[in-house]
């Protein structure tokens, strides 16, 4: 029988309470996390390996259930399907800061699930559930070397100034210029995802080093004060899949110094060729299986032939880093600070309202950019209130792109990741809604890649949104900056890493920002954490690089365009007296389709009066605001309109003079003199003149076609 805990601690003026032994009792680690009106129930299972596995097979499962907030699922099943982006997003974080923290050669299942079981719509609970994953995994016998805590560090403009929040309420998050998620354990940060508003990085640094000490430390405390207290079991390695000292002595014999040459050749597919051949004649050569062995010697000859291979793997990851660390020798020959070759070129495709290719190395974007209305904005709803995007960046990564011939399907974790991290980079230079009222989409394809791809969507977003006449508020770069370690503990940093360094290295550090600061960032560590010294460290050589790469950028295209594409839809923005929302729109909808259907343009009201009208061309837009401006003008007394007669009466006429609105002209108002009859002097159909003479307090109009004749000099409203 588990014994049942609760610990709790005030953290940022609420109650974080994390409670074990009373529900899910069977699973290996099991814990109720809350925060404010929020929870979450995560649960982390371990289990024995699957036979043939030769890597960590950690899953981590996120879902908010719509019940949490007293909420249905859209659509006719009424369930939770497929995971949304904020889902995946959430699963990525639990994952990352966690994977590192297990001893190399660890290959158990290890699966943890995190469910929001109550959501009080102001406590996110996606920071909430990287933390609750933890405490359950601490709560298992794996050998998991955390705890780590998981928090979010938001800052807003008080009358003290600018002020630091842990973990901020969503009211406010919509005043913060920060949005940093913070992951760390006792011996440092491992994990950093920030979106800003060209903050600099001193004030990060800052954000990071109050979010480390008032946040991560006393939540870390909690952990164990619940570890403490419930007992819990030893941890069990279990059998690491590890190459037998011996065997990876025969490795390093056999092909070191072929090794350290084949890392030395600068060319991606001339290294990998060589690489490979060494490996499969290392394995012929020394680790072949003779035939007629027993059954029994066969398994021992081909589990001795594994762990040649991942010998193989490791010696190259040592030679790797040897080389960077003590010589400074990069795979392809650059300086430790050097950028790649850079190429990039704008307005490649001709009917796109902007595109663009950026080159660096062996990677390349070709990124494309629609402008479109507020029709074209997605919503996003959850268990957070709904809202409604106005940019959103989509990337894809094919197989093709790093040479291979793989399964084509839906955007898998990563590149939701990857899409996610340049949307938040390139939101911050966009212009207010006021100032530039469209819907913006970019769509990042990958078409070579050899590290970095998600800075590179960065920089070719930067140069489409440029080339579609988006009137940015900087020019926005982003670069990666990578570790290594030598043997005697001396660190190296590297800019722009390649893809074998990311694989190799210890780190991927990725920085996005403009000449002001910085607007993304994400952090993957291998290595154990970082302390903020050498993220000072890291943040002044990725700064380097990405002012070198906006000079390279504005080379190209030194601002946005003045024009737009001439296929972009052009919008025209106005103010209407919200009392005249319901004129304007007209009877089910009536007014406003007539208007859309005469002119080819759409037009968007909001509650506010504000009017967007999009249109294919200049005229379309100028006439639809011409009849929505007459809609909602105001009938002023001594106005003069052309109108059109809608109905005669024995006593006057009615005439309509702006649609949805029309008056009456009283027979004697008709004509000078004397009129026998109103169809003496006007039919229905007629195109007349009228002026406004009275508006009754009813909203009732009196015009006169009199007094319109005697002021013929005078313009009339259409």
């Amino acid at each position: 029988m588990k014994k049942h805990v609760v610990v709790e601690r005030e953290i940022a003026g609420r109650t974080l309470r994390f409670e074990t032994g009373k529900i899910a009792k069977l699973a290996s680690g099991a814990v109720v996390a809350s925060y404010g009106d929020s929870a979450v129930l995560a649960t982390a299972m371990r289990a024995d390996p699957r036979p043939g596995l030769d890597f960590f097979p950690l899953q981590c499962d996120y879902r908010e259930y719509y019940t949490a907030s007293g909420k249905f699922p859209g659509g006719f099943r009424k369930r939770e399907g497929a995971p949304n982006e904020k889902e995946i997003l959430t699963m990525r974080m639990i994952d990352r800061p966690i994977r590192p923290l297990f001893p190399d050669g660890f290959v158990d299942e290890v699966q943890i699930q995190a469910w929001v079981m109550s959501h009080d719509g102001q406590n996110d609970t996606d920071v909430l559930a990287c933390t609750a994953a933890s405490a359950a995994l601490c709560l298992t016998d794996a050998p998991f070397e955390g705890p780590v805590a998981t928090i979010r560090v938001g800052r807003v403009v008080t009358d003290d100034g600018e002020t630091l929040i842990i973990n901020p309420s969503a009211t406010q998050m919509e005043y913060s210029d920060l949005d940093l998620v913070l992951s760390g354990h006792k011996d440092g940060i491992n994990m950093i995802e920030v979106g800003a508003a060209e903050v600099p990085e001193a004030d990060i640094l800052a954000a990071i080093r109050f979010g480390y000490e008032e946040g991560i430390k006393p939540i870390l405390e909690m952990q164990l004060e619940l570890m403490e207290k419930t007992g819990t079991t030893e941890k069990r390695a279990g059998e690491l899949l590890l190459p037998d000292e011996e065997i990876k002595k025969q490795v390093a014999a056999a092909v070191g110094d072929a090794m350290e040459k084949a890392r030395r050749i600068h060319g991606k597919a001339d290294r990998q060729e060589a690489i490979g051949t060494l490996k499969k004649q290392m394995l012929e050569e020394h680790f072949s299986i003779p035939d007629g062995l027993l059954y029994t010697e066969h398994i021992a000859q081909e589990k001795r032939k594994q762990q040649a291979g991942e010998a193989f793997r490791l010696l190259e990851k040592k030679t790797a880093h040897r080389l960077i660390a003590e010589e400074g020798a990069r795979a392809d020959g650059r300086a430790l600070a050097e950028i790649r070759p850079l190429e990039m070129e704008v307005g490649i495709f001709p009917r796109t309202h902007g595109s663009s290719l950026f080159q660096r190395g062996e990677t390349q974007a070709v990124v494309t950019c629609a402008l479109g209305s507020g029709r074209d904005e997605q919503v996003v709803d959850g268990l957070m209130p709904e809202y409604a995007k106005k940019f959103y960046l989509h990337y894809l990564f094919p197989p093709f792109c790093v040479g291979e011939a793989g399964r084509i399907m839906g955007p898998g974790r990563r590149e939701i990741g990857h899409g996610a991290l340049a949307e938040r980079s390139l939101l911050a230079i966009l212009p207010d809604v006021e100032e530039f009222p469209y819907t913006v989409r970019l769509k990042s394809d990958i078409t070579e890649s050899n590290g970095s791809s998600s800075m590179a969507s960065v920089c070719g977003g930067c140069l489409a949104l440029m080339d579609a006449g988006v009137p940015i508020k900087g020019t926005c770069a982003g670069i990666s900056v990578g570790r290594f370690t030598n043997s005697n503990g001396s660190v190296t940093h590297v800019t722009d890493i390649i893809g074998e360094e990311d694989f190799f290295g210890e780190m991927d550090f990725k920085v996005s920002g403009t000449r002001e600061g910085i607007t993304g960032i994400q952090l993957d560590l291998k290595a154990r954490g970082l302390l903020i010294d050498e993220i000072e460290t890291i943040f002044a050589q990725a700064r380097k690089g990405r002012i070198e790469l906006i000079e390279q950028i504005e080379a190209v295209i030194p601002e946005p365009r003045s024009e737009l594409s001439e296929y972009a839809p052009r919008i025209v923005s106005l103010m209407i007296d919200p009392d005249k929302i319901g004129k304007v729109i007209g009877p089910g909808g009536k007014t406003i389709r007539s208007i859309q259907e005469r002119t080819g343009a759409t037009i968007d009201i909001e509650n506010d009066g504000s009017v967007n009208i999009a249109a294919v061309n200049k005229e379309a837009g100028d006439l639809a605001r011409a009849e929505v401006e007459a809609l909602a003008a105001e009938i002023k007394v001594g106005t003069i309109y052309e109108g059109k007669v809608v109905s005669t009466k024995d006593f006057g006429a009615f005439i309509e003079i702006v649609e949805g609105t029309d008056g009456m002209c009283h027979i004697s108002e008709l004509a000078d003199g004397f009129v026998k009859s109103v169809s003496d002097e006007v039919k229905v159909g007629d195109m007349v003149k009228v002026k406004v003479i009275d508006v009754d307090a009813n909203g009732r109009i009196k015009l006169s076609r009199k007094a319109a004749m005697q002021q013929p000099e005078e313009a009339a409203v259409e």
